[in-house]
């Protein structure tokens, strides 16, 4: 089994700064990439950003400059870094891990989610 854990969300108010973190364990035998999605009401999910395992990284245009994906020295473990937050990013936060499992199977796993706010 894999399980995929974020943390860290909350209220902040605009202009503020918020760090999430995402780990994934259980029967890992290798990480392709890792990233974070978000949801806001009566929208779509889409990407925020993701960390493949030779480093490189992708942002949505909405956050680039503003948020930085990086990887912790735990195995498996990545941050998202938000700075200068404006309302519009008020939404739920969700971990991803392109990964195969210990039995070879390459899937997609989220985590729960985690809320982020950010008030005007």
């Amino acid at each position: 089994q894999v399980q995929v854990v974020e943390s860290g969300g909350g209220l902040v108010q605009a202009g503020g700064s918020l760090r999430l973190s995402c780990a994934a364990s259980g029967s890992i035998f290798s990480v392709n990439a890792m990233g974070w999605y978000r949801q806001a009401p009566g929208k779509q999910r889409e990407l925020v950003a993701v960390l493949d395992s030779g480093g490189s990284t992708e942002y949505a245009g909405s956050v680039k400059g503003r948020f930085t994906i990086f990887r912790a020295n735990a195995k498996n473990t990545v941050y998202l870094q938000m700075n200068s937050l404006k309302p519009e990013d008020t939404a739920v936060y969700y971990c991803n891990a392109d990964l195969r499992t210990v039995r070879s199977v390459r899937g997609d796993y989220w985590g729960q989610g985690t809320q982020v706010t950010v008030s005007s």
